[in-house]
């Protein structure tokens, strides 16, 4: 007889499930068609509430993708901008020699981006800093006026994410999967994701299977996903 001594560590682990209530309606917000390249990308990481998707998903980001945020402006200077988004967070966004300006649906200047003004920015996205392709002043109150400013969770540090669905959630859908793209494709359904959901940051669009898009939104507790189909109309979002 014979006694021996088993050192077995001891896992723990701790779960928060937070089950958003209430139900939201999708707005139809919209962008015109368009076209872009579809790139592939390595596992990394986001500043955001919810980690990016790892796992060898092809639209998972290895660096700066196309995205954008849509906010008011704080401060101007010569090389960049920083505006604020509905939810608090603060962005900056880079002037380029190749950066287009809109006020509306017509051509303005870079000098049109002035303090205190409703700012979309679409280009490069690395985090809170965006190099801008694209800036589009917008009228005053025009950002989130396409849903209600109670849809979206506002990033809280510590706090878990929210665990809500709404809208049409395409059924083959699994995070991580699809593939990113850029050009018009992702500057289209960034505008439309933003209408609906002005709050976060767009770090990416992937395109899926079925052919409709999903936007990634950080800086946010909810939504991560928005769901864009192929006329760039917001369906769903979680």
């Amino acid at each position: 007889m014979f006694s021996q001594k088993l050192n077995r560590p001891i896992a723990l682990v701790a779960a928060a499930i937070v089950v958003g209530g209430g139900a939201y309606g999708i707005v139809g917000a919209t962008a015109g068609n368009g076209s872009g390249t579809a790139t592939t990308a390595s596992p990394s990481s986001a500043t955001s509430a919810q980690p990016v998707a790892g796992g060898g998903g092809s639209n998972a980001r290895s660096g700066p993708a196309a995205g954008g945020s849509i906010g008011t402006v704080t401060s101007v200077s010569k090389s960049s901008f920083t505006l604020s988004t509905a939810a608090g967070q603060k962005v900056t966004v880079k002037k380029v020699s190749s950066t287009k300006y809109k006020k509306g649906t017509s051509p303005t200047s870079a000098s049109a981006v002035k303090k205190g003004k409703t700012v979309l920015a679409l280009g490069t996205t690395n985090g809170t800093i965006i190099t801008a392709s694209q800036v589009n002043v917008k009228p005053n109150g025009t950002a989130g006026s396409a849903t209600s400013p109670t849809a979206v969770v506002p990033f809280e540090r510590g706090a878990p994410s929210t665990s809500k669905q709404v809208g049409q959630i395409p059924a083959t859908y699994s995070q991580g999967s699809g593939t990113i793209v850029s050009g018009t494709t992702a500057n289209k359904a960034t505008e439309a994701a933003l209408a609906a959901y002005p709050e976060g940051i767009v770090d990416r669009v992937v395109k899926l299977s079925n052919g409709e898009y999903e936007v990634h939104n950080i800086g946010v507790n909810w939504p991560h996903h928005i769901f864009v189909n192929k006329n760039f109309k917001v369906v769903g979002a979680d």
